[in-house]
């Protein structure tokens, strides 16, 4: 008899699993409700508008406690943050570059050109974004690794202009924590702020005294860093409205449960609105698991205010299924920021999989792995975006621009189209803007 239940239950085995949303609809999810927290942070982010350093200066002693004398981190401080760090901890952050490197390098885009016709090219040129604010959170964790993955794919793309901001830190005099700024330093960012949620966003899209404005933030945050970038849409760019951190695992009878549950754990200890989700077609395993959670829980930490909340929370449950198939339709249902696949045939079912920020495969390939030293980026979709987003990406730094380049001959081959389209959407101007070229008389086709 178990002694507690942390996840609840629910059951879809037996009937047709329905389609589309109405499945989804069935399925957990955390309350985020960034529309409401926007109103919240419109008049933080005016304020920074409109008194610059010293409304950030303001807010950090407000949300922060600690007055700043300045905003902008003296290089002194990122170098000597370099020189302390922990020896084991440098090198781990070494390697978690290295790693992301490879994977992001892989990802550069080559320009190239397309001869449409004799005399008509188009050329897909890729040219990275002037300037880019990153974002590191500073709250309930440190993250360093957030640095990396922001960073990594930036400086891949060719981003020639980059800023990192964090909250302040009144434990270290009003810097951002001294992992991040090290972290940093080992990346060669030099532009650093002590400035935190909204007001990071907020001094990334206006600029301020010290911080010249940015055409584009990202990074992970809480809700406030969410709704600022809703705020901020269409003024500058953004890698997405990041929700709670999220794992959902299929697995099945093959599974082990000590995985499983450690896995769970180490997504809900994020945030207590962290979302846990287990689909399995074995109720021998879920009950194995529940098991494993009562032990494993028991002896971690951050049990009452983020881990025991998440796993009790109405965003996390154990799905049960009829077979890896109806499991299949689930997961891609719930658009999942991580997936493990923990069955048998772990790699041809996850080549299965549609929707999903990443997917881990097999017992090996655990979410921490994907957080820290995999070479994969852990800035990924939330909420069930993964069915329409990608995740940080050196894609996500570049536009692509294309160039047009036709002969006279090239555009005469092809003008009567133009004006017959340009005609058939009641848009003569356009055509008039083909015939001007050849005496306002249409080419005949050739």
């Amino acid at each position: 008899m178990l002694q507690h239940s942390f996840l609840a239950r629910i059951d879809l085995r037996g009937d047709a699993l329905p389609e589309g949303p109405a499945l989804r609809d069935l399925l957990p999810r955390a309350d985020f409700d960034v529309a409401a927290a926007l109103e919240k942070v419109r008049p933080i982010c005016e304020d920074v508008h409109h008194r610059g350093d010293a409304a950030l200066i303001d807010f950090a002693e407000r949300f922060d406690g600690v007055r700043l004398d300045r905003v902008r981190v003296p290089a002194a401080a990122l170098g000597r943050a370099l020189e302390e760090l922990d020896p084991a901890v440098r090198a781990a952050l070494e390697e978690s570059i290295r790693r992301a490197r490879l994977v992001h390098r892989a990802q550069r885009r080559d320009t190239h050109t397309t001869q449409v016709v004799p005399g008509g090219t188009v050329t897909e040129k890729w040219v990275p974004v002037d300037r880019v604010g990153l974002y590191a959170p500073g709250g309930r964790s440190v993250y360093p690794s957030s640095v990396i993955m922001n960073v990594v794919p930036a400086q891949e793309a060719g981003v020639p202009s980059l800023a990192l901001a964090s909250p302040a830190q009144a434990d270290f005099g009003g810097l951002p924590h001294p992992t991040i700024l090290a972290a940093c330093a080992l990346l060669g960012v030099d532009e650093v702020y002590a400035a935190g949620g909204a007001t990071a966003v907020a001094m990334f899209a206006y600029g301020t005294e010290s911080c010249p404005p940015a055409n584009m933030v990202t990074g992970p945050g809480n809700i406030w860093v969410a709704a600022a970038k809703r705020y901020f849409t269409g003024r500058i760019g953004i890698d997405a409205e990041a929700g709670p951190t999220e794992i959902a695992i299929l697995a099945d009878s093959t599974a082990d449960p000590v995985h499983v549950a450690s896995d769970l754990i180490s997504q809900a200890e994020h945030d207590p609105l962290a979302a846990a989700v287990l689909v399995t077609d074995s109720g021998d395993l879920a009950d194995a698991v529940e098991k494993e959670l009562q032990t494993q829980v028991a002896a971690t930490r951050h049990i009452d205010d983020r881990i025991v909340p998440a796993l009790t929370g109405h965003q996390s449950a154990i799905v049960l299924v009829d077979g890896v198939d109806e499991g299949l339709r689930v997961v891609d249902a719930y658009g999942a920021e991580h997936l493990e696949i923990q069955t048998a045939d772990a790699a041809a079912v996850a080549g299965r999989v549609r929707n999903a920020g990443a997917v881990f495969v097999g017992p090996w390939s655990p979410v921490s792995l994907g957080d820290y030293a995999a070479g994969s980026n852990h800035v990924l979709p939330t909420g069930g975006c993964a069915c329409h987003s990608s995740g940080l990406s050196v894609q996500s730094f570049l536009r692509g621009i294309h160039i047009v380049d036709y002969t006279e001959d090239a555009l005469a081959e092809v003008a009567h189209h133009v004006v017959t389209l340009a005609e058939a959407e009641d848009l003569p101007a356009h055509g008039a803007a083909i015939k001007a070229r050849f005496g306002w008389k249409v080419p005949e086709n050739k």
